[in-house]
């Protein structure tokens, strides 16, 4: 009785928020999203050329999109009584970048006739529409402790060429390049498209982002291990999401916020978690994992097949609507694994622990957060990260996320969802100062998927590409992982004595 008073609640809740969306958006094209704090870039806002120079240079380049200085990582304390007004008006940030790209994208010949029509007609009002929202934002803040100061520069966004094919086939890409353009999906009449140079939606990806695994060299390095190591190992078994739970929440960066993704999610473990769900959710929540001491709650962006497939969300916000199009591709193999440290053992991990690893915006956020590893089986030595890799005949396609090691011992979550969980060094092993090792979650996805034909832009051979905000161009290193840790106490120190004692457990 206590699970359906729970769901009534959660369905109370999404309407609610649904409203308060509607509210905060009226007029907008796409449904409120934040993966906050992992998002926005400030790095073109260094330049010193005009905005109509650098309006120009980018639409001047072909394709364009739009990249805007990431409000959320500056918001180091939040007070408990703001978060969630923080939260939603972060949201309305993504919501009003979203809004601008798909009026960027509309608007081509509106801007080929005008050259000064992006800049008035879409940067300006977005501009000041993050001028308002930010103010909020300081607001909220302000009434509990010091209204932060500095934020108002973050308002203005900047216009940056995307490094694709134009129409002409004169691109900036870099290798492999074979005349991307950016032409929109054609319905067929047979609920398929042709698929277009510049991606089924026109957003990606192109020829220039894959790459041949084989003439990669091998790039993968381990710490040195130290005497105190501790070498054991952990798998948990979750399935591969063959029940098909999909949405395009987060409820880690976006809680209590529809569409809080932008983007549609593979789960497994946890079965409760949507947008709406809270820790005692989580805990009641059923998995799809053997071992019911793991609710843990695990999900990703889904792949997709660029092959004009329409699928149950081709019309909805965070799948066709934003430009994720295409056959969802269920992965053959998920392997969940728990590692140890280099140089220490390591302490349980606290229940309801949230992390996220990698950058869903790392393409116009830049590197700093960015974790994607792109591989093929048999070619695991050779990871990376900004091209998707063509694998050869009898290889498989694989993502491999591994996630933060050390804690700082005290907070399951941060105002920025980063700063209470930290990377150990890649050399030692060793931890920040203030941390401590936990288990590492390495999350490895296989996928059978045909090696897409670069020569004729996928047209005899889809291009595959990952689910994303829709300015993000389906780039494949803003691949990222998400986590909520639900083991039950024993289960965790199981694993933790596994670990430390060097055993191999399931």
């Amino acid at each position: 009785m206590r699970r359906n008073t729970r769901k009534r609640s959660k369905t109370t809740r999404r309407a609610i928020a649904a409203v308060a969306a509607t509210a905060l958006g009226a007029g907008g094209l796409v449904a409120a999203n934040v993966y906050a704090s992992a998002g926005e870039s400030g790095s073109a806002n260094t330049t010193k050329s005009s905005p109509q120079d650098r309006t120009n240079q980018a639409m001047g380049a072909g394709a364009a999109t739009i990249d805007c200085p990431d409000v959320g990582a500056e918001l180091r304390q939040v007070p408990g009584q703001a978060r969630a007004e923080v939260d939603r008006e972060l949201a309305l940030l993504d919501q009003q970048v979203a809004d601008a790209y798909q009026r960027l994208q509309n608007s081509s010949r509106a801007i080929q006739q005008d050259s000064n029509f992006a800049n008035n007609a879409i940067m300006g009002p977005l501009k000041d529409k993050r001028t308002a929202t930010i103010d909020r934002i300081a607001i909220a803040i302000g009434r509990t402790v010091d209204r932060p100061q500095g934020l108002e520069p973050l308002a203005a966004c900047t216009l940056r060429a995307t490094g694709d094919q134009d129409d002409t086939g004169n691109g900036e890409g870099g290798d492999n390049q074979d005349g991307q353009g950016q032409g929109q999906g054609q319905d067929q009449g047979n609920g398929q498209e042709e698929p277009t140079d510049n991606g089924q939606a026109g957003n990606g990806p192109v020829a220039a982002d894959f790459v041949d695994i084989t003439t990669v060299q091998p790039n993968v390095s381990s710490p040195q291990r130290q005497q105190n190591a501790s070498l054991g190992k952990f798998t948990t078994e979750c399935g591969v999401n063959a029940n098909k739970l999909y949405n395009s929440d987060n409820i880690i960066v976006a809680p209590g916020v529809d569409n809080g993704a932008h983007h549609t999610h593979d789960y497994v473990g946890n079965q409760a978690n949507d947008a709406f769900a809270d820790n005692e959710d989580f805990a009641v929540g059923d998995t799809t994992c053997q071992n019911q001491g793991d609710r843990s709650s695990y999900y990703w962006p889904v792949l997709r097949l660029q092959d004009g497939t329409q699928e149950f969300d081709a019309g909805q916000p965070g799948g066709g609507a934003e430009g994720n199009a295409g056959k969802i591709l269920t992965a053959s193999q998920v392997t969940l694994e728990y590692v140890g440290n280099a140089s220490s053992k390591v302490v349980a991990m606290p229940k309801f622990l949230r992390i996220i690893t990698g950058d869903a915006k790392a393409f116009t956020n830049g590197t700093a957060n960015a974790n994607a590893a792109w591989s093929c089986t048999g070619f695991e030595d050779r990871q990376l990260t900004d091209k998707y890799p063509i694998c050869p005949e009898g290889s498989k396609l694989v993502r491999t996320s591994t996630f933060q090691s050390c804690w700082d011992g005290q907070n399951i979550d941060s105002a920025n969802h980063r700063a209470h969980v930290a990377f150990a060094d890649p050399s030692t092993g060793a931890c920040p100062n203030g941390f401590q090792a936990i288990p590492q979650l390495v999350q490895r996805l296989v996928y059978d998927v045909d090696a897409p034909s670069l020569n004729d832009n996928g047209r005899s051979s889809a291009f595959y590409a990952v689910d994303g905000f829709p300015e993000q161009m389906h780039k494949p290193i803003t691949d990222h992982g998400d986590f909520v840790n639900v083991f039950d106490e024993q289960l965790m120190n199981t694993m933790v004595e596994c670990i430390n004692t060097g055993r191999e457990c399931r």
